[in-house]
């Protein structure tokens, strides 16, 4: 750990004593931001990981429906029916303050065709397990949206806590110890040179002390 060099004067030592009760401060703050983000970061994942299972296992079932429908209906007319879309998104984005990060809030908005009832074709020609397929994967979008939001939300959290990390530790195992450290050493050469000077004066009073005697003794031997 490289030290601080500063002049060791009572202006400097009043100067890092200020700088250390700041560090410790920002420390203490961004400690609680860490733990904070960390916790709105778990609960993001946790919920984005129900989400996903969920949806895994409502897409494994949709894929099911289009595979029996595939098999049940001709290509050309199964291409056909899914040529034209039933439902129409749109698409809204706005965003959300976590702990000074701006997350994406999306709102996911779905308007089915009047004359279709949402399908997009006719039900003459298809099979039910075409139109449960389209049923379940018009209603998994808005849980796909949501889960979009999430996983961004926990990368943008995840990148937010490595950086106050990094600013905890460079504050706990680099500035506030070498703050410590030039306070300890401006004040141990301080005390040096205030036991310098008091050592001084006392030698300076002790030759007072043996003049003024020098000088009675020689007044005295003169006297007679």
């Amino acid at each position: 750990m490289a030290e601080i060099k500063v002049n060791p004067t009572r202006m400097e030592l009043k100067k890092l004593k200020a700088r250390l009760v700041t560090a410790r401060r920002g420390h203490k703050l961004l400690k609680d931001k860490r733990d904070e983000l960390m916790r709105q970061f778990l609960d993001v994942v946790r919920e984005a990981k129900a989400l996903r299972e969920h949806l895994c296992r409502q897409l494994g079932s949709v894929y099911s429906s289009f595979a029996s429908a595939a098999a049940l209906m001709d290509p050309r007319m199964m291409t056909e029916a899914l040529m034209l879309p039933g439902v129409q998104g749109e698409l809204s984005v706005t965003q959300k303050n976590i702990m000074s990060v701006y997350v994406p809030q999306f709102q996911y908005h779905a308007a089915k065709a009047a004359d279709t009832g949402g399908a997009g074709y006719g039900y003459a020609f298809t099979s039910s397990a075409l139109d449960e397929a389209v049923e379940q994967i018009c209603a998994a979008s808005t849980q796909l949206v949501r889960l979009a939001q999430l996983e961004k939300t926990a990368t943008l959290l995840c990148d937010e806590i490595e950086k106050t990390r990094r600013r905890v530790n460079a504050l706990e195992y680099i500035m506030i110890p070498q703050y410590e450290a030039g306070v300890k050493m401006i004040s141990m050469k301080l005390d040096e040179n205030e036991r310098g000077a008091q050592t001084r004066l006392m030698k300076v009073k002790d030759m007072m002390i043996r003049a003024q005697i020098e000088a009675r003794r020689t007044e005295r031997e003169i006297d007679e």
